[in-house]
Formats: C-alpha cells, structure tokens, sequence
C-alpha cells in the first residue's frame, strides 16, 4: 500500500486549485509542513487569512493524488531532484523572492546557490552583432567561476548556453514546462550536455506542455535566482523586457547592451537604459565591475595581449590586434593587408572590436588601438 510522504503532500499542495505559492507559503508558516495542511480540519483552514471557505474547501476536496503518485514514480524513476523552498538546496535568492516556486523539479548538478550566477538573455531573433556580443561576452566572463542561466529559447538564450558550455561554464536552463520534454526539441542535444555541468529547472510537473500563459511564469525563476540579469537586444515588445522588469522589482542588477540607435533588435535595450532600469555595459569588463566580480589582470603582459585574451576574440579579431604591436594607430588599407582579411569581412572585425572597447575609429580611415 503506497504510504504518503512530504513530497507527496509538497506536490499535492502546489495542485489545489485558487492556491497559489504565496498562500501556499502561509499555509506552510502556519501548520509547520505539507502533510500538516492536508491533515487539517476544515475549521483550522478557515482560520488562515485569505484562506477562508472556498479554498479551506478546495484544499479538503483535492481529488488528484492519483497524479501526485504518478509524479513521484516519474522523479524516482528519472532522478529528478525535487525542492521544496523550505529545503536547504533551495536558491537563497530565488527563496527572497514574495512569489517564489513553492517546489522546483532539478535535474543536473549544478549549484543552485553559487556564489556567482548570471541571468543572460534577449530576442530569439539576434543579429550578427547580438550573437558575437553574447559568445564574447560569455567567454570573458568563463575565467571568473560564474554559472550562466538562460531559458533555453531560440536566440540569445541558446547561444549563451552553448558558450558556457564551450567554455565549461555551469549553465542552468530553466523550462516553462516539465521534465518530460524539451522544447524546442532542436535543443535536445545541447540541454542533454548541460546535464553534466549544470542543469535543467522547472516548477513545473512533467506531462506540463510548454503553452504561452507558463513562459511569464517560467522569468520569475531566470529573474530570482541570479545575481544579476544581463539583457542582450531585445525589441520593445519583447520578453526579456518583462523579465528584466521582475528581475529590477526583485533588487538584482539589471545590465544590457547598447546598439544602433535605429536598430529595432535593440529598441528595448535603449529603454531600459533611458528609464535607468538597467546598467549600461559595453563588455563583461562592465559586468565584473559593477558586481564586484572583477579580478587582478595577470602581470607581465602586453597590454594588448591582456585585452585580447579578457575577451576571448576570434581567430580573425586575433588577427587585426596583432597589426597594432607595434603601432597603436594604423589606417584601414595597412589593418587589410597586414590581416589578410577581405575588405567586407574587416569592417565587421572592427566594428566589434570597437565595441569591445578595444579599438577607436579615427577620420581618415584611421583606427586606434585603445585596449
């Protein structure tokens, strides 16, 4: 006979109809523990503030512990680690939050309390300067022991996954729908790998699709348990907006990444940076500022040399910041030929390299090393 546990009341109780985390919560302040609540007489419930009738009711007439049980055959049988908010490997940050997940479902080995967690995200739709923003960044940060945590959307969430995975970086996703699944199905493989050096989180029970209504649901928790939100292009309407909203009204540094002043991909961005919601930042030289984060640049090493390894540039930026070894201004026929890099090609070489704060554009074609 299946004899009911903690868990089987924990998860039970985030299934009652008109109960939400926060009554939850309460509930849970008062009667010590899952099993206490549903033990309970209807009288006892009532008491509760903004408990009352209807939902003392609802409590007693929970009919779905038939899918609780199934729920816990499928945690054991997938070794999912449930957490519950009063657990200790529950995220402190997360746990800070009014309306925090009364239970996650884990699955990886992340540290969900890491010293150092960043939320990176943005528009499923990047640009070429989005994309090279986000690996350059995510790969500057690597040497500095910060997990990276995204969504596991299209765009930029995938991206900064994929970096910190290159970069043996701990990345969480965090799922708008269960265990069971993973959508978009295409980023299988890569929330397979995350497994081993990071994770997967959900509040969400398996067999839970991932429908429109779960996704603002989904941002509390990449907003909650960061540090820090990082918002890389984004348009006016986009989701990342509404994440870096919760993230500010939570008290965590908010910090995106300026572009074209006409550029829709980053219309959103230049509103966070005009309502002073967000920190302007340029590299993640900016990030390890403004979180304390930074570290001692390694000693007895060209100035240059520092710049370029702080932001892991690629072969091709390598390249051009080697022409300026010996000379810290060169015009743009010299960078072309002592390159070998095509004309169409070297205009976006430098045009990232500029926004790596490395390089200046000068009149007359010139450009100026500034590393």
């Amino acid at each position: 006979m299946f004899e009911p546990s903690e868990l089987f009341h924990q998860i039970a109780l985030t299934q009652i109809p008109q109960i939400g985390d926060v009554l939850a919560r309460k509930l849970i302040d008062h009667f010590g523990s899952a099993s206490a609540i549903f033990k309970a007489g209807k009288q006892a419930l009532e008491r509760i503030p903004e408990i009352g009738s209807i939902r003392a009711t609802a409590i007693k007439a929970f009919a779905g512990f038939a899918r609780v049980e199934e729920e816990i055959r499928f945690i054991e049988k997938y070794k999912i680690q449930p957490v519950f908010y009063t657990d200790e490997a529950y995220p402190k940050r997360l746990q800070d939050c009014y309306d925090a997940p009364l239970l996650l479902y884990f699955k990886g080995n992340a540290n969900l309390n890491a010293s150092r967690i960043i939320n990176i995200i943005g528009t499923r739709t990047p640009s070429e300067y989005g994309k090279a923003m986000c690996e350059a960044i995510v790969a500057a940060l690597a040497p500095h022991q910060i997990t990276v945590v995204s969504g596991m959307a299209y765009g930029i969430d995938i991206i900064a996954h994929k970096t910190a995975l290159q970069h043996n970086m701990p990345t969480i996703g965090v799922l708008a729908h269960g265990l069971d699944r993973i959508y978009p199905y295409v980023h299988k493989n890569i929330a397979t790998a995350m497994l081993e050096n990071g994770g997967l989180l959900t509040d969400f029970m398996s067999q839970t699709k991932p429908d429109k209504q779960n996704f603002p649901m989904r941002n509390r928790i990449v907003a909650g348990i960061c540090d820090a939100t990082l918002v890389i292009e984004t348009g006016l309407r986009g989701g990342s907006l509404i994440t870096a909203q919760i993230a500010s009204s939570y008290n965590r540094d908010v910090l995106t990444i300026p572009g074209r002043i006409n550029d829709p991909h980053s219309a959103g961005c230049h509103q966070l940076i005009k309502t002073h919601t967000a920190h302007l930042i340029t590299d993640a030289a900016d990030i390890l500022d403004i979180m304390g984060w930074e570290q001692q640049t390694p000693k007895n090493i060209p100035a240059v040399q520092q710049r370029a390894m702080f932001v892991s540039l690629s072969h091709e930026e390598e390249r051009v910041v080697a022409v300026f070894q010996d000379k810290t201004e060169q015009h743009y026929d010299d960078i072309c030929r002592a390159s070998q890099i095509p004309g169409s090609q070297l205009n976006n070489v430098l045009m990232n390299l500029e926004m790596h704060c490395m390089v200046k554009s000068m009149p007359g074609q010139r450009y100026q090393f500034v590393g």
